[in-house]
């Protein structure tokens, strides 16, 4: 993995970002409840924070868990909810150490098809269907892994430029049509839940 992402807006993060896997998941994780620039520099705070240059999953399951949420929530905080995010990311990492031996990138080395790629992602801990299915799209999109049938697996977050996600995100232009589509998502579900009351 090296390209270059726009997830961050911000040149140190997006680079870590496009070269290293651990980095990306950890980025999707920490993308809820907090704006999706915020949580794509998550990874490389983290990193400078543990004096690397790159996420290891071997260090942060290790990593004595008060001290590690310690870590994430030295101002500026990772995440609005550090203490309970620092604690995801350590089950993240460790099912990684379990699963694929601290290896980020096993998680979709190899699969065959889009549906067995989204089941891997569904396994992770924190990656319900809808992050897994955003996950496989910017998998698909930007990062070139495009197993037989990933636009089917990722559902509508496949859809070529549909701006629903951070996905479609290349560049500021990009991030403010996915903004806006996730600002009319939630009107339409807050006026669906008013009107069924």
């Amino acid at each position: 993995m090296d390209v270059t992402l726009h997830l961050a807006q911000d040149p140190e993060a997006d680079e870590l970002l496009g070269r290293s896997p651990l980095a990306a998941l950890v980025g999707m994780l920490l993308d809820q409840q907090v704006p999706m620039e915020w949580a794509f520099k998550g990874p490389s705070t983290i990193a400078r924070r543990m004096g690397a240059e790159d996420l290891d999953a071997h260090d942060i399951a290790a990593y004595d868990p008060e001290a590690f949420a310690a870590l994430l929530s030295d101002k500026p905080a990772v995440h609005r909810y550090p203490g309970s995010m620092a604690g995801r990311v350590q089950q993240l990492c460790r099912y990684l150490v379990e699963t694929y031996d601290g290896d980020a990138e096993g998680v979709w080395r190899g699969v065959s098809t889009g549906g067995e790629l989204l089941r891997r992602l569904q396994e992770l801990p924190g990656f319900g269907k809808q992050k897994a299915q955003i996950f496989l799209a910017l998998l698909g999109k930007q990062l070139g892994v495009r197993p037989e049938g990933w636009r089917e697996a990722a559902g509508a977050y496949g859809e070529p430029d549909s701006f629903r996600s951070v996905a479609d995100i290349r560049g500021p232009e990009s991030l403010t049509k996915v903004r806006a589509h996730k600002q009319e998502m939630k009107a339409a579900a807050k006026a669906a839940k008013a009107s069924g009351k």
